[in-house]
C-alpha cells in the first residue's frame, strides 16, 4: 500500500454518512504543532474563527479576517495527514452574496488544501450552501448559537430555553440538510431540542453544548486541555496543560535567575 492511499483523508461523503453510527470526533486546531497531535484521533479538524479569542485574546470572533483563516488553515493542513480540515468562513465573508461566498471560499479551499469550510446560519444562509455544495464545495453548517451573531443574539446566550422558538431552529436545521450540507453543528442548544433535531435531521449533527444523542461532537481544543482558567460549563477539561506550562515556565525562570543554565555547559567551550 502506498503512503498517499494509506494516509488518504476523511473526506465529506464520509462524515455524511456517518449519520447514526461510530460518533464523529471533532477538535479545533489552529497551528501545525497541535494539528500533528489532534490528527491521532480525530475525524474533522476544525479551523474555527474562535482562534481570533483563542489565540489574538479578541472579545469575540467578529475582528477575525479571510487572510487569517487562509494562514492558520495552511499550517493545520501542513501538520495533518488523515484528519478532514474544516476552515470557518469569518464574519463579512459570505453573508454579501452566494456569489461573494464562492469567491472567498473557492479562495480558501484553494490557498489552504482543505476539506470544506463552514458557514453559520440556518434558513437564511441555506441559498448560499446550496451555491457553493452545487459549486465543488464542501459545506458544514453551524445553527444555534452563532458566535459571528453575537450582537443580535445579546451575547453568547444558550438557545432553545423558550419552547416556543423550537420551530424555527428545527427549520434552520431542515433548511441547511435540504440545502446540501453535509454535517451540521448545533451550539449551545437545550439537551431536548439538540436531540429532536439529531432524531429528525438526516445530516449528522455535531454537538457543542449539545446532546449525547448528537452524532458527534467538537470541542475547543484549548478548552478542553485545560488552557482556559473559565472554559465553558458543558466543557469536560481532560488535561492540565495550562498548569503544567506554568510550572514549567516558572522552573524555567527560576534557574535562569539563579544562573543555573539548561543544557551541557560545555558544549560551546572550545576543545
Amino acid at each position: 500500500m502506498s503512503q498517499e492511499i494509506a494516509t488518504r483523508r476523511v473526506t465529506a461523503p464520509e462524515i455524511r454518512s456517518r449519520k447514526g453510527g461510530e460518533p464523529i470526533v471533532a477538535l479545533t486546531s489552529y497551528h501545525a504543532i497541535t494539528a500533528r497531535l489532534v490528527d491521532n484521533h480525530a475525524d474533522i479538524l476544525l479551523v474555527g474563527d474562535s482562534l481570533g479569542m483563542v489565540l489574538y485574546a479578541m472579545d469575540s470572533t467578529l475582528g477575525v479576517s479571510l487572510d487569517m483563516m487562509i494562514m492558520h488553515g495552511k499550517a493545520v493542513v501542513r501538520g495533518s495527514k488523515r484528519g478532514m480540515v474544516v476552515v470557518d468562513m469569518p464574519f463579512g465573508s459570505y453573508e454579501e452574496s452566494p456569489a461573494v461566498a464562492f469567491r472567498n471560499a473557492a479562495r480558501v479551499m484553494q490557498e489552504t488544501g482543505c476539506g470544506a469550510v463552514k458557514i453559520e446560519g440556518g434558513v437564511r444562509m441555506a441559498e448560499t450552501i446550496r451555491f457553493l455544495t452545487e459549486r465543488g464545495i464542501p459545506a458544514m453548517a453551524h445553527i444555534g448559537l452563532t458566535p459571528q451573531s453575537i450582537n443580535t443574539l445579546g451575547g453568547f446566550k444558550t438557545q432553545g430555553r423558550d419552547t416556543a422558538l423550537w420551530p424555527l431552529i428545527k427549520a434552520d436545521a431542515k433548511a441547511v440538510s435540504d440545502a446540501g450540507a453535509f454535517s451540521v453543528v448545533l451550539e449551545g442548544i437545550v439537551e431536548p431540542l439538540a436531540a429532536e433535531i439529531s432524531r429528525e435531521t438526516s445530516i449528522p449533527t455535531i454537538g457543542i453544548g449539545g446532546s449525547k444523542e448528537c452524532d458527534g461532537q467538537i470541542l475547543v481544543l484549548e478548552d478542553m486541555l485545560g488552557y482556559n482558567p473559565k472554559p465553558p460549563k458543558f466543557v469536560k477539561v481532560y488535561g492540565t496543560v495550562g498548569a503544567g506550562i506554568d510550572a514549567a515556565v516558572k522552573a524555567y525562570a527560576d534557574d535562569v535567575r539563579a544562573r543555573v543554565f539548561p543544557g551541557d555547559e560545555n558544549v560551546y567551550l572550545l576543545k
